[in-house]
């Protein structure tokens, strides 16, 4: 029986041999050679054709593939060039899928020309899935091993064309063409992406840095522009980490306003903290044009679990002046002086613009008790369930999961614990909702990391955005700047508050981070998505022309 590394590796040589000849590059630069692979450096390799339809965002595509200006395939053909690309420098592919998006593709410039009307209202748009999400015709690893060439979790075979996850058909009905599934580490559980199928997903601004976790891949692949549009799933941080470490917008929604139904996951059944589905982009109106999409084909009929709450045009309308809080330091882990700028400017940009911005100081004791409820939510199996699919291949968990889970499972929670550790969610839930309406504010500012992105290995704390999930907020990243090595310099001096704080300031390096993305949250209250997009326009227009 072959080893989980030749097994990992067989597949890498499959996706490697589904990028075209014409396709792969001469060589491959190190991340010390070429740091950012956007832009003028990625340019070289595309037509001026494709150039321009990638750089397009993606509600200027749709206008162009819904009135007939550009066809889905050249669209499509473009986006596939520069996913193939993006891979071979990142390493964000799990499931290249270019045959079947031309052909889809294809059927819908024909459906155009033959109707005079578009599929849907994303008509032609080339989309990215996070690989949770099952697509006829191929399998669904999740970064196991074990699970290349499986279905696990599937109630049908999706070779046979007829089981795809809820999202998958969703999006195929509003006329979207998927070109790639995406990488994500073993379990998901974590803030940085490298598993034993294609090794450490990088962050497209920053080779040197992670692209972060779990939806690793989208967040590069969307960060090269190799997808106009992209979707992954959030517990701890994992569409809100991706999109600061690439510089793109995230969409964290609260629970049940998208559909998860059919998606593979980890620790299936745990339902105290729920895993939800979100969109990144280059925009916020691409998080828009995704979220309203989906939400129109009232997903709430064939989930369960999804809310019966269409998209709310009322909810988006705001004040003249926004009361903000700004949340600085999570106890933990204090914020780099990067992730400092990027929280002063904003505070500053919004003041000058007429808002108010108010310190955000919840009590202390909220902070670690959502951080230690959330470890135990992740435990309620012992980690059964992780170390069952990473034994399918004997395959050892990576660094951050055995931090995590260790090396095997350790006793499960019994019944009354569980139900002890819910009591304790709602009462903090419900407590954070009292200091939350004390405080009377619109939206609160926070770091999504206290560093702009990560180092391989050097990812310690995740509490920025945890408390997001624990509380089912809604919550939207904004790009602010990136590090200039001559503006965030080190700390001279600097004594860590504990070892987590250690790792984090000891990963920062100027010298490294130079040219990161630097990125910060909005958060909003439960079921706030139309509003929380509303005020990431206000930012994003406060925060114009700032580098």
């Amino acid at each position: 029986m072959s080893t989980y590394l030749e097994r990992g590796a067989a597949r890498r040589a499959e996706i490697d041999a589904a990028i075209p000849e014409e396709w792969r590059l001469p060589s491959i630069p190190s991340p010390s050679e070429q740091r950012d692979i956007t832009g003028p450096y990625i340019w070289q390799f595309l037509t001026s054709r494709e150039k321009e339809i990638t750089e397009t965002e993606a509600e200027a595509i749709v206008q162009n593939t819904t009135s007939g200006t550009w066809t889905a395939v050249e669209v499509t053909r473009a986006f596939c060039h520069r996913a193939a690309i993006a891979h071979q420098l990142l390493n964000c592919l799990h499931a290249p899928l270019f045959t079947a998006a031309l052909a889809s593709a294809a059927e819908l410039d024909a459906h155009l020309a033959a109707t005079g009307s578009p599929v849907g209202p994303l008509h032609g748009l080339p989309i990215s899935l996070k690989d949770q999400f099952h697509v006829a015709g191929t399998d669904t690893s999740m970064g196991y091993v074990g699970w290349i060439g499986t279905f696990e979790g599937n109630a049908d075979d999706p070779r046979t064309g007829v089981f795809e996850s809820e999202l998958t058909s969703a999006l195929r009905g509003l006329g979207a063409v998927i070109v790639a599934k995406t990488s994500v580490p073993p379990s998901l559980m974590a803030g940085e992406t490298r598993n034993y199928i294609v090794g450490s997903t990088l962050s497209a601004r920053n080779r040197l840095l992670s692209a972060g976790g779990s939806s690793g891949g989208e967040g590069a692949l969307l960060g090269a522009r190799g997808s106009a549009l992209g979707w992954g799933t959030d517990i701890g941080g994992s569409v809100r980490i991706p999109a600061a470490f690439n510089g793109l917008y995230g969409l964290k929604p609260s629970t049940g306003r998208m559909p998860y139904e059919g998606a593979a996951n980890s620790m299936d059944g745990q339902n105290s903290v729920l895993s939800v589905v979100g969109p990144l982009g280059n925009s916020v109106s691409a998080l828009r044009l995704g979220f309203k999409a989906v939400l129109s084909t009232r997903p709430w009929e064939r989930d369960p679990l999804c809310l019966e709450i269409p998209w709310r045009e009322d909810k988006a309308v705001l004040p003249s002046k926004l009361r903000f809080g700004v949340w600085k330091d999570d106890g933990v882990a204090r914020v780099t002086p990067p992730v400092q700028r990027a929280l002063d400017v904003t505070v500053m940009k919004l003041q000058a613009a007429g808002h108010e911005v108010v310190r955000w100081a919840p009590a202390p004791e909220f902070q670690e008790e959502i951080t230690a409820l959330l470890a135990q939510v992740w435990a309620f199996d012992g980690g059964a369930d992780i170390h069952r699919a990473l034994g399918l291949s004997g395959e050892p968990p990576i660094p951050p999961i055995e931090a995590a889970f260790g090396t095997s499972a350790r006793p499960a929670m019994d019944a009354g614990q569980v139900a002890a550790v819910n009591v304790r969610i709602r009462k903090v839930r419900k407590g954070y909702l009292y200091w939350w309406q004390s405080r009377g504010v619109d939206a609160i500012i926070a770091p999504v990391a206290p560093v702009p992105a990560a180092r391989e290995g050097m990812y310690a704390d995740y509490g920025y955005t945890m408390w997001v999930n624990l509380l089912d907020y809604a919550s939207v990243v904004v790009p602010v700047s990136k590090v200039d090595k001559g503006f965030d310099g080190v700390v001279e001096g600097y004594e860590p508050r504990n070892e987590q704080d250690r790792i984090c300031w000891e990963s920062y390096d100027p010298e490294i981070f130079d040219g990161a993305p630097i990125a910060l949250q909005l958060v909003g209250q439960r079921l706030q998505e139309e509003k929380m997009l509303a005020i990431a326009d206000v930012v994003v227009e406060v925060l114009k022309g700032y580098e």
